[in-house]
């Protein structure tokens, strides 16, 4: 398992003020998670492209973005193309999976696998030779400020043996109702990157609370 790393959702923040918020979270984050809705795959409608471009003219930090869009296979690419650090498209939404992360790895990005609460994680364990990172949704996507799932601790669980038995450096990301009252459980199931967006921007001070949360994640990590 890597280190801890903690990527503050800007769901949660100003987006008037984005560059500022991101700003906030620079000296203690280890990446920005940008959640890019389409108003289709999720019943949300968020950021794009052009807002992404903007922000990496201004961020300190690598964007690790996640695409919870209907068509990730025409835009993903994009996104690696235009700076971004990591790209995630959804299992769910993907029809040429393996084309379109190695097209993100193409381009310099790091490729994410996302999967949603009640989608299983065993149908993708062949895909995992194809991905840097896999991110299980822990609740269903579309709104920032969910509850935490207990629901897909198990999956957690099982997901860190499929990367281990395979020897392959995966990163495992959560994502959805991330906090103090439930990072620990996380990183005992074998998370190891975690998207907090309202524990971050919800607090007085967004880049305290990512420290915080760091201490607890470090703290719950199992050894070895």
């Amino acid at each position: 398992m890597a280190a801890p790393q903690i990527s503050p959702s800007i769901l949660s923040a100003d987006f008037a003020r984005l560059a500022d918020e991101v700003a906030a979270v620079s000296g203690a984050a280890d990446w920005v998670h940008v959640d890019v809705m389409d108003n289709h795959f999720v019943p949300n409608l968020t950021l794009g492209l052009p807002v992404v471009q903007s922000l990496l003219k201004h961020s300190a930090l690598p964007l690790d973005c996640h695409l919870m869009i209907e068509d990730p296979d025409r835009w993903a690419p994009q996104y690696a193309e235009a700076g971004a650090g990591s790209v995630t498209i959804h299992a769910e939404a993907a029809k040429a999976p393996i084309r379109t992360l190695r097209a993100i790895r193409a381009a310099g990005a790091r490729a994410g696998l996302g999967i949603n609460p009640a989608t299983p994680v065993e149908p993708y364990a062949d895909l995992l030779g194809e991905i840097d990172m896999l991110l299980l949704m822990t609740v269903e996507p579309g709104f920032g400020g969910q509850k935490f799932l207990d629901v897909v601790l198990p999956k957690i669980r099982r997901a860190r043996q499929m990367i281990k038995g395979r020897e392959l450096n995966v990163w495992l990301q959560v994502d959805g109702g991330v906090s103090t009252e439930t990072i620990e459980r996380c990183a005992e199931a074998g998370a190891d990157v975690f998207v907090a967006g309202s524990a971050v921007y919800g607090a007085d001070d967004p880049a305290d609370a990512v420290r915080r949360l760091r201490a607890q994640a470090e703290r719950a990590t199992p050894a070895g």
